[in-house]
């Protein structure tokens, strides 16, 4: 079997080597973090809940999904810088890598005060739009909203980290940060609000702290670990060209995002009309979900970068080679992953509730969802490798008609005509247009024409 050439740090040089081995190594870290941060949510829902109370809890489940919705733009930037990154450094053009890097810094340093700015001044009208109980809850997820943007900057600097790391091949050093930042907010999440007793405001505050420690880190180990790399704050090389390249790969992606978090709460509001049973039960259900296709997810993720390393080298035909090794993985782990949860679907709802009605519902969801899995799951690794090649608008289409146009709307109409159990089976519905629209673009090929690399 052939060796994983690893240099500069943690990198991993994708453009040599077994494909099924190179991603699968890879996508394990990604798993692992993955993994870490809904088991860090967990904890920090418990902490929240039990030390600052009900309405605590509520205001920060209110607040995150608004303050993801609102970074999601940046986050794409972040993964652009993947992408950039990505194909530079298998074209082994370092020049080009570095100035990446540099500009994409310059532009978050220009940004973050007025993103900062706007998040603050929209927090409260954006909450009372959501109809946000004014008994207490909307105070809180207004203090938490606003600290939260203050310390932006460690949010947004962690995810232009992760994606200069896992663009260079490097996955495990972001496990690391990831798991530094998770033990510092825990500890600091029980310290403000057990011992100080600063309640929802020492909550976002042990947030922001721990994800600034976590970028500080990042640019300190990115400054030792890679000679390729210098970061340098007080003079930090901006080029407009690279610049409009990651607006082009990360705006579509950052949309994308937002969209789909948007879509999620119309779902969510979907199911919440047909009371608390129906909705513990998809809540339930839906965690189950979630944690059963992370490893697909860190398949797909692990393509981007892949793809994008092999497209720098002009190595088309490695990049098929390691779409279909994906492909494999992923349909592989879609079987296993199905046939497990499936005939135990009963026994894994009864980990939230012993309620008929709720297990009744949860296991109506992932009935009507696991025997799909293996559409969704091609759908992100052919989407995948459109990214990594520099291809963000077929994605963010495909993600747009998949559930906008699908999905939302079928959920609608099968709930009217046959039945609110019946919501589920649109989500195979949107996954087929999903997976057919980037298959189409795959197999056309034009995704060769689309490298930042001319």
């Amino acid at each position: 079997m052939s060796k994983i050439r690893k240099n500069n740090g943690g990198s991993m040089d994708m453009t040599t080597g077994n494909p099924y081995k190179l991603i699968f190594v890879f996508s394990i870290p990604l798993l692992i973090g993955n993994i870490l941060q809904q088991f860090y949510n967990m904890v920090d829902s418990i902490v929240v809940g039990n030390i600052v109370g009900a309405k605590a809890l509520a205001a920060v489940g209110t607040g995150f999904p608004v303050i993801f919705m609102l970074s999601s733009l940046f986050m794409g930037i972040g993964n652009g810088a993947t992408v950039m990154v990505s194909q530079f450094f298998g074209a082994k053009d370092f020049k080009n890598l570095q100035r990446t890097v540099t500009t994409i810094y310059k532009a978050m340093l220009i940004a973050i005060v007025p993103l900062s700015v706007v998040g603050i001044i929209i927090s409260r009208p954006l909450l009372t739009l959501m109809q946000v109980p004014d008994d207490g809850t909307l105070d809180m997820a207004v203090t938490y909203m606003i600290v939260i943007f203050v310390g932006l900057i460690g949010s947004m600097g962690y995810n232009i980290n992760a994606g200069i790391l896992q663009g260079l091949g490097d996955s495990r050093t972001s496990l690391i940060f990831l798991a530094v930042a998770t033990v510092i907010n825990v500890v600091l999440d029980v310290s403000f609000t057990a011992v100080i007793r600063m309640g929802v405001f020492g909550v976002a505050l042990a947030t922001i702290i721990a994800q600034l420690c976590s970028w500080l880190f990042g640019i300190f180990y990115i400054q030792r670990k890679y000679s390729i790399i210098k970061i340098n704050f007080r003079h930090l090389e901006f080029d407009r060209d690279l610049f409009r390249q990651a607006l082009r790969l990360g705006v579509p992606s950052g949309i994308q995002q937002m969209c789909f978090s948007i879509g999620i709460m119309v779902m969510q509001a979907l199911v919440n009309g047909y009371g608390s049973i129906f909705m513990a039960g998809f809540n339930g259900a839906n965690k189950i979900d979630s944690f059963a296709f992370m490893p697909v997810q860190s398949y797909s993720i692990a393509v981007t970068t892949y793809t994008g390393q092999n497209i720098g080298a002009k190595l088309f035909d490695r990049v098929k080679k390691g779409t279909n090794a994906a492909l494999v993985l992923a349909v592989v782990t879609c079987i296993i992953i199905g046939g497990i949860l499936y005939p135990f679907s009963s026994q894994l709802m009864r980990m939230f509730s012993s309620d008929p009605g709720v297990l009744e519902s949860g296991v109506w969801y992932l009935h009507s969802v696991l025997p799909f899995y293996i559409l969704l799951g091609a759908s992100f690794i052919y989407s995948s490798t459109l990214k990594g090649a520099g291809e963000m608008m077929i994605p963010l289409i495909s993600s747009i008609i998949g559930l906008w146009v699908v999905r939302v709307p079928a959920a609608y109409l099968l709930a009217h005509f046959l039945g609110k159990e019946y919501i589920y089976f649109s989500y195979a519905i949107g996954w087929l247009f999903g997976f057919i629209i980037p298959y189409v673009a795959y197999r056309r090929g034009k995704w060769k024409d689309k490298g930042v690399i001319r």
